[in-house]
Formats: structure tokens, C-alpha cells, sequence
């Protein structure tokens, strides 16, 4: 007998459980887990899409290096949200990566259109990557104690996004004077 699911309209109340479902054994994430990890999926599908849409249109002086430095930036976030996603599907959690979830639970902030001068795209970008780490942070301790394995795939994804907003806030920022 085929397997059937059931889709649901847009806005749904989200996937339904197929017969074959969780079928696999071992540790099955509680719903406190499943939620954490989903917070930082989605801030991390919206850091990827709010990348991308910097990346089109960023305009100015170091156009060149700037739009490949965000290049950078979505080709980690897009991984960083697939391995994220795949974690939630081995603890038997089920990703929301669905553009209306994104958008209606990203903590990010909406990202302006048009073009945009790059010094003020490194400002924009810079408060995206801190505040996608915030996200990450505040879920930490949480997923640590339920799942150490989780956790430290957050560790990978907040030293990297660390490290860009380090790497890309120094593009407007003026040399500290040293104390004498």
C-alpha cells in the first residue's frame, strides 16, 4: 500500500506525521529542543536571503570586495542552515524552512531594498551576523543541556558568523588611537 501525506494550503498548521514517521530509533528531540533549533534555522534562512539581496544590490567603493565577502557569508549560511535542518530530521524534529515561517519568525530585522552604498551595507550586514549569533547564544545553554552533539554544531556556526562580523565591521572602522 503506497505511503500518503497530506499537503496543506498555504498558512497550514504544518506537516503531518506519514505512517513510515519516526520510524528510526534513538534520541528524539523534545519540543523545547526542536523549537530552539528552528529559532536559529530561520534567523539563519533570513541571514542567507537578507545576504543574497545585499550582495544584488550593494553599490560604491569596494563594490568588488564587499560583494564577495558576502558571497562568503550565504555560501556558510546556506550551509549552516542545511546542517541545522538535517540535525532537527535526525532527532525526529521537523524544519520549518517555509518563506511565510521565515519571515514571520526570523528576529532579523527587514532588510532595505534598492541599492545600497557599501559602507552602509557592511553596518546592515554587521547587525545581521550579531544578531543571528544573539539568537544563537540565547538558544546555547538550552540545547547544550538537552543535546551536547547540537550544541556544538552551534559552536561551529557562531565562531564563523563571529569571525565575518568581525571580518566585515572592520571595513568601517578607523584605527584605535593608541593611550600614551
Amino acid at each position: 500500500m503506497a505511503e500518503t501525506t497530506k499537503r496543506n494550503a498555504r498558512g497550514g498548521t504544518g506537516a503531518k506525521e506519514t505512517r513510515r514517521q519516526n520510524a528510526e530509533r534513538g534520541f528524539t528531540a523534545s519540543k523545547n529542543l526542536a523549537d530552539n533549533l528552528q529559532k536559529v534555522l530561520v534567523d539563519l534562512l533570513e541571514l542567507q536571503m537578507q545576504g543574497k539581496q545585499a550582495h544584488w544590490n550593494v553599490v560604491g567603493t569596494n563594490f568588488r570586495d564587499t560583494h564577495r565577502q558576502l558571497d562568503d557569508i550565504i555560501d556558510s549560511t546556506r550551509e549552516f542552515s542545511d546542517t541545522v535542518a538535517e540535525r532537527m530530521r535526525a532527532l525526529h524534529a521537523v524544519p520549518d524552512g517555509r518563506s511565510d515561517t521565515v519571515a514571520e519568525t526570523t528576529t532579523l530585522s527587514e532588510y532595505p531594498q534598492g541599492e545600497i552604498d557599501t559602507s552602509e551595507t557592511v553596518d546592515l550586514i554587521t547587525d545581521r551576523l550579531e544578531a543571528t549569533v544573539g539568537t544563537i547564544r540565547d538558544v546555547h545553554d538550552a540545547v547544550d543541556e538537552e543535546d551536547p552533539t547540537s550544541a556544538d554544531i552551534l559552536h561551529a556556526v557562531i565562531e564563523q558568523l563571529e569571525q565575518y562580523a568581525w571580518m566585515v565591521s572592520a571595513e568601517n572602522r578607523t584605527p584605535a588611537r593608541a593611550k600614551s
